[in-house]
């Protein structure tokens, strides 16, 4: 089973920003774990800062892919371009979060790309990841 993880802004800090919301760990690290735990599956990552980056990395995966699992951080709530990315694929999507953004400031509360995606899990940290691993194993 080939699954892609897909950060989007600022998730490259994790460990380094705002560790009261986003943990002491970074994203490699916790990364490293995920493939140790999930030897079986073919786990790749990408990052990036830029919006139209990571719409054509979800175009580039979208139809080979068994599973993707997003962070799109900031996107989450203003990219039409990313949902409408997610909506034109095949290969399923789960949004995650890191914090739970129902908790968080007003304008985080809603999700522009949940709507597209299979399913949204939020507030477990960065084992927000592995329960989004899961649910594709669950469902296979």
């Amino acid at each position: 089973m080939k699954i892609i993880i897909i950060n989007g802004p600022n998730l490259n800090l994790l460990g380094v920003r705002e560790k009261s919301i986003y943990g002491h760990q970074n994203f490699e690290q916790y990364l490293s774990l995920l493939k140790k735990k999930y030897d079986n599956l073919n786990i790749d990552y990408y990052q990036s800062n830029i919006e139209g980056e990571l719409v054509n990395k979800l175009h580039e995966v979208g139809f080979s892919y068994h599973g993707i699992i997003i962070n799109a951080g900031a996107y989450t709530h203003t990219s039409v371009a990313l949902r409408d990315a997610i909506a034109g694929i095949s290969t399923p999507v789960v949004e995650v979060h890191i914090s739970n953004i129902l908790t968080r400031e007003n304008f985080r509360h809603e999700s522009i790309i949940g709507p597209v995606c299979k399913g949204s899990i939020m507030g477990f940290g960065l084992d927000s990841y592995r329960l989004g691993i899961e649910s594709f194993l669950d469902a296979g």
